[in-house]
């Protein structure tokens, strides 16, 4: 889910500026796509789970760190086997990875350094309880507390702080124009 509140956020802000590109949020809402989340499970199983309906598909996956990199990339091979069907491996950790530090610190005040394998949330959820005072070190808190705030640094990332970014944030951030290639493939599909 969190995927998906990036992509809908980052491409309205992409839209904006340049209309070529999609703005999957309004195309949502006039039923010309449809998100369907897996929730981080087991990729393989989607590659081909979706293929009885014959209908366009982009399956957009985290490349992660091995072993599981490849996992995804196997997964995403198989699709593009499929006719009218495209699969991609971000070239960054996550998507949270596409997101410029200045962006982090214009949505909550904080500094967050990171580089493309980063976990950006873990960084970001340190350092967030870091400017709370008063509380235990972040090392000293059980690791099911660290992640509850991990996922909840996670999500203020794909919606909150991708509202901060600009163009000329992700030109620093996306270097590659890897974003806007996802959406001209979504684009390119429709098309189809």
């Amino acid at each position: 889910m969190n995927d998906i509140e990036f992509l809908r956020r980052i491409s309205m802000m992409l839209h904006a500026t340049d209309s070529g590109l999609p703005n999957l949020a309004e195309m949502e809402q006039r039923g010309e796509v449809i998100f369907v989340p897996f929730g981080g499970g087991h990729v393989r199983a989607w590659a081909e789970r979706l293929a009885p309906l014959a209908r366009p598909e982009f399956h957009l996956y985290d490349h992660e760190l091995p072993p599981e990199t490849e996992l995804r990339q196997k997964a995403a091979e198989t699709v593009n086997r499929r006719s009218r069907c495209k699969a991609v491996l971000t070239e960054k950790r996550c998507l949270e990875n596409y997101l410029h530090s200045d962006a982090i610190f214009a949505a909550g005040g904080v500094r967050v350094q990171f580089d493309d394998f980063d976990c950006v949330a873990e960084l970001t959820a340190r350092e967030l309880y870091r400017q709370r005072p008063g509380e235990i070190a972040w090392q000293l808190q059980v690791r099911r507390s660290q992640s509850r705030m991990a996922n909840r640094a996670k999500r203020w990332l794909n919606t909150t702080v991708v509202e901060q970014m600009t163009p000329a944030m992700l030109s620093v951030s996306d270097p590659n124009e890897e974003i806007q290639s996802w959406l001209l493939a979504i684009k390119e599909l429709l098309a189809a």
